[in-house]
């Protein structure tokens, strides 16, 4: 999800949201990337977490490239 507004409150629950870290998992259909450590707005209270569009962009590259390499199971962290 895009977080837009930093300080808000967690749509889900109210909770506040705090920068933190967050695990990134897709489902090509012939395998799965996973990239660990992605920034992200994470709720303090629910855990749900909020990726902003910078690093949104950087997972697609990542995920494009995992793609072309057409593996099975890719584990990466977010650099």
């Amino acid at each position: 999800m895009s977080c837009r507004n930093r300080n808000s409150a967690c749509p889900s629950c109210g909770g506040k949201k705090k920068a933190g870290t967050t695990t990134f998992s897709v489902d090509l259909g012939f395998g799965v990337v996973m990239v660990r450590r992605v920034p992200a707005q994470v709720c303090s209270q629910c855990g749900a977490d909020w990726i902003a569009d910078d690093a949104a962009a950087r997972l697609e590259a990542v995920i494009d490239g995992a793609r072309k390499r057409h593996r099975q199971v890719e584990v990466t962290t977010f650099a």
